[in-house]
């Protein structure tokens, strides 16, 4: 019996990685689960992981850059409950490329799925997680929500714009029923790399050769950042931090606030975060 034993909660981007993890751990402790993921394959690989005797398991594919589909995912969900225990706004993607050398496109399409569709998501589900004893919104953010790296200028500013949402509606939220989480992971051990876009020859290669560089730096696997975020969670931590380079990017900007790039900047071009 855990924490989430008995409740019930929400995943975005559950197809694989952290979101599959959490799924899994969460089902575990018998919590019933909405899962959602763009990719209908990847989810189905999810929920034959999970087990229905030990609670409710309900997919379905939304694509999180576009708010109609948020909306109609969160009103099919209040047909069926009356609250929610936990949301977890998951789902993200990545972009590299310099500033000069990138697109509105994909600046666009980046920012509709790691910025807005956290707040198109909080908002659809704040009613039902307001709704429950204790409300959960676990908005997943990004060791680059916190330093600002060469050719993650639209990662960066929708994973900084993830802080500064979740900090604020903890602010508003503050000695409420709701604990509002913010989570920094650091290299996660996920597809992130390998499905990122890309554009101009700074941040060159195959996807193949860029996942296989990312894992390299990525130390910490999707398990072990699903068990810390649901452990933080738990106790209603307003900011999860996961690996050791999470820690030290956290102490960098403590240290030298605004001269970290003197140590940052040594970092590999396509060292993307999860």
């Amino acid at each position: 019996m855990g924490y989430f034993s008995n409740k019930c909660a929400i995943i975005s981007g559950a197809g694989d990685g952290i979101g599959r993890e959490l799924a899994v751990q969460l089902n575990a402790q018998g919590c019933d689960l909405f899962l959602c993921d763009i990719n209908e394959a990847r989810l189905s690989e999810t929920a034959s992981l999970l087990s229905s005797d030990r609670g409710a398991i309900d997919c379905k594919v939304v694509d999180c850059g576009v708010r109609a589909e948020i909306i109609h995912w969160a009103e099919s969900i209040s047909q069926h409950r009356s609250h929610v225990d936990a949301v977890f706004n998951n789902a993200g993607v990545a972009y590299g490329a310099l500033f000069e050398e990138s697109t509105d496109e994909n600046y666009e399409w980046l920012m509709n799925i790691n910025f807005w569709g956290v707040v198109w998501s909080s908002r659809a589900f704040l009613p039902l997680l307001k709704a429950a004893p204790v409300g959960h919104l676990v908005n997943v953010s990004s060791i680059f929500g916190m330093v600002g790296i060469s050719t993650q200028s639209a990662y960066n500013a929708s994973k900084f714009a993830v802080r500064g949402f979740t900090e604020a509606l903890q602010a508003e939220y503050r000695g409420s029923p709701l604990k509002i989480s913010c989570v920094h992971p650091g290299g996660i051990a996920t597809n992130i790399a390998r499905r990122a876009r890309t554009d101009g020859a700074t941040v060159a290669g195959s996807s193949e050769e860029r996942d296989a560089q990312f894992r390299r730096l990525a130390k910490t696997t999707p398990a072990t950042a699903a068990s810390v975020i649901l452990k933080g969670t738990a106790k209603g931590k307003p900011r999860i931090l996961i690996g050791l380079d999470a820690w030290i990017a956290y102490l960098l900007t403590f240290l030298m606030p605004t001269r970290y790039h003197a140590i940052t900047g040594r970092l590999p071009a396509e060292s993307e975060r999860e």
